[in-house]
């Protein structure tokens, strides 16, 4: 199997009601579109049907990536996942060391992150950083301006 996309049970359904929608209902609006466009005539220069095609095109680009990524999914079986250490499928809660800052992140393979939502990829340079720690062990990470250190204070499910 080529390179593995660490998923949650989460993010993997996510992606599997996507591709679903994307297939049953967006594909039909699409070719009735076209369909549509091309009942006005001339094709050669139709904006509405080169509209179309282009978002099919893009359509089934979009439908292509999310079988690619359902094939090389690897679900992260959280049953067997404990909290002892933080790990991918867990979330944990930090202290930034110096500010008093507190922080909540949920550790997801790289498919699902999404820093707005606190979900962060086990590659980010945060993520890696906070990989096995326990709690009360500290986190440095290199950024442009140092080092910034993250205290663990507690890990989750």
């Amino acid at each position: 199997m080529a390179e593995e996309m660490l998923l949650t049970k989460e993010g993997y359904d996510k992606i599997v009601a996507e591709h679903e929608e994307l297939v049953t209902v967006r594909r039909k609006e699409v070719a009735e579109r076209i369909k549509e466009a091309i009942s006005y005539g001339d094709i050669s220069e139709n904006s509405e049907y080169d509209s179309a095609k282009n978002e099919q095109a893009e359509l089934e680009e979009r439908i292509n990536k999310l079988e690619n990524m359902m094939r090389k999914a690897k679900i992260i079986d959280e049953s067997t996942i404990t909290n002892d250490r933080v790990g991918i499928g867990l979330k944990v809660k930090v202290e930034e060391v110096g500010t008093g800052d507190i922080m909540e992140f949920a550790i997801v393979g790289s498919t699902e992150a999404d820093p707005f939502e606190g979900k962060i990829s086990n590659e980010s340079l945060v993520g890696a950083a906070l990989l096995g720690k326990m709690v009360n062990e500290i986190a440095e990470v290199q950024v442009p301006d140092g080092i910034v250190s993250y205290k663990v204070i507690e890990i989750w499910k």
